[in-house]
C-alpha cells in the first residue's frame, strides 16, 4: 500500500517520495545488478541509469502496484547494455583462456555454479529463488511467457544439478562405473 502511494506522490513531483521507492529496493536492485554483471562499477553505472530512466518514465507507468516489477525490467536491460557495450569493446586476443584444471571444479559451491550460467538462465534464477518473484513477475520482467520462465528454470536447475553432482563427485574421489 505505501508502495503504492508513494508511486502516485512521485508521479505528482515528490522527489522525497521517489526516493524513498528506491531505498526500499536499493538491496534487491544491487542483488540482480550483481548477478548479471559481476563487477560494483558496472552494478553502479546500471542502477543509476535504470534510477534516472524509471524517475523520468515514471508517466509511463500505468499501474503503480507493477512499480517493483517495472524497476527490475528497467535495471536488467540496463544491465544487459552493459554486458553488450563489454563485448564489443574486448578484443579477441583479451579472451580469458578456458582452463581445465580439476582444482577449479573442486571448489565449486552453489553461488559459483549459479555464476557460471548462462546469463538467461542466471536470471531466472536470481529472481525466482534470491529475490521470491513468482514466475507471472519475471516473465513480466524478462517479456516473455510463463512457459519460457518454466522452461529456462528447469535448464538451470538441470545444469546446476548435473555441475553440483560432478563438483561433489570429484571432492569425493567418486567415479561412476
Amino acid at each position: 500500500m505505501q508502495m503504492e502511494q508513494d508511486v502516485r506522490l512521485a508521479r505528482q513531483g515528490d522527489r522525497e517520495a521517489f526516493a524513498r521507492l528506491i531505498k526500499n529496493m536499493e538491496l534487491n536492485l544491487y542483488g540482480v545488478a550483481r548477478s548479471i554483471v559481476k563487477r560494483d562499477e558496472d552494478c553502479a553505472d546500471a542502477i543509476q541509469e535504470a534510477i534516472l530512466k524509471a524517475y523520468i518514465g515514471l508517466h509511463a507507468l500505468k499501474e503503480p502496484t507493477y512499480f517493483k516489477t517495472w524497476m527490475f525490467r528497467i535495471l536488467i536491460n540496463e544491465c544487459n547494455k552493459i554486458l553488450k557495450r563489454q563485448k564489443a569493446n574486448m578484443l579477441v586476443e583479451e579472451l580469458p583462456t578456458v582452463s581445465s584444471s580439476v582444482s577449479e571444479y573442486e571448489t565449486v559451491d552453489l553461488k559459483e555454479a549459479v555464476d557460471r550460467l548462462d546469463e538467461t538462465l542466471r536470471t531466472v534464477i536470481i529472481l525466482y529463488y534470491f529475490e521470491d518473484m513468482s514466475l507471472k513477475q519475471i516473465s513480466e520482467i524478462l517479456e516473455t511467457s510463463e512457459g519460457a520462465v518454466k522452461t529456462r528454470l528447469h535448464r538451470a536447475r538441470q545444469t546446476l544439478a548435473r555441475w553440483l553432482e560432478n563438483s561433489t563427485e570429484r571432492k569425493i574421489g567418486y567415479e561412476p562405473c
